[in-house]
Order: structure tokens, then C-alpha cells, then sequence
């Protein structure tokens, strides 16, 4: 992973670019701690050697699961940092090409990068904190 803040703004602006072989879960997270951002928007495009999708099962209050296991194009990825009960909480949707040309999305749950992922970065200007909601089985934004 490397990376470069692009602008002092307010809001600072940072680009973090992904290699083959990482995990973007793993690697955003420590960019995210390693650089201090504490709340930011960031959106994405590359492609993966594989990526796990998944679909929120509100009666099961879990994730489903969705595998590609093939190499696909990122179409686009959006998400957010944040706070949360145990430090930072990544929370990313994203849709993906297939080599057929039809695409899959979902809640990103896993990918690993194959060749590049290029992601833009903007911070807010104030924290936000994701906290768990009992009643809907996710730690959602608290304002």
C-alpha cells in the first residue's frame, strides 16, 4: 500500500493505491489508524483477484455471503470510516464486472487485490461514530 495526502483542505484529501496481492479491508483500516483519519468518505476503482459480497439478511440479522472467485473489474466502490466501539469501522458497498460482462455487487466483506486499486480518500471535518443497534443487528451511524 502507498499512499499521499493531496491537500490540506479543509477537507484533507489523501490517495491510497493498492497492490496485487493485498487485502483492501486490512490495508484501508491501517491507513485509516497510520495516517489519523477519524472520519471520511472514499470511493475506488481497480480490480480484484477475488472479492466476497454480501447481502444483509434482516430476519437472520447476519450477512449472507456471496464469493467471486475470478478476477474482476471494480466498477465502483463507495464507503465510509469511522469510529466505532473498538476503533475504526470500515463500511464499503461495491460493484464488480465480470469477464462476461455482467456485474455482481453487495456489502464488501472481502477482496484481495489483483493488479491495482486506486482509492480517493476525503475526510469530514467532524467525527461521526457508528454504534450497534440492537434492534436491526448492526452498529449504524449514531448522530
Amino acid at each position: 500500500m502507498r499512499n499521499k495526502l493531496l491537500g490540506e483542505g479543509p477537507p484533507r484529501t489523501h490517495v491510497v493505491v493498492l497492490d496485487t496481492g493485498d487485502d483492501v479491508l486490512a490495508e484501508l483500516g491501517t491507513f485509516a489508524e497510520e495516517s489519523g483519519v477519524e472520519t471520511a468518505s472514499f470511493t475506488a476503482i481497480g480490480a480484484f483477484q477475488s472479492v466476497t459480497l454480501g447481502f444483509f439478511d434482516l430476519g437472520e440479522r447476519r450477512y449472507l455471503e456471496n464469493p467471486v472467485p475470478e478476477q474482476a473489474e471494480v466498477l465502483t466502490l463507495a464507503g465510509n470510516i469511522v469510529s466505532g466501539e473498538n476503533g475504526k469501522k470500515l463500511h464499503a458497498h461495491v460493484v464488480v464486472g465480470l469477464r462476461d460482462g455482467s456485474s455482481r455487487g453487495g456489502h464488501l466483506l472481502s477482496a484481495v487485490v489483483r493488479p491495482t486499486l486506486e482509492v480517493m480518500v476525503t475526510e469530514s471535518p467532524r467525527e461521526v461514530v457508528r454504534r450497534f443497534d440492537d434492534n436491526v443487528g448492526l452498529a449504524l451511524i449514531d448522530l
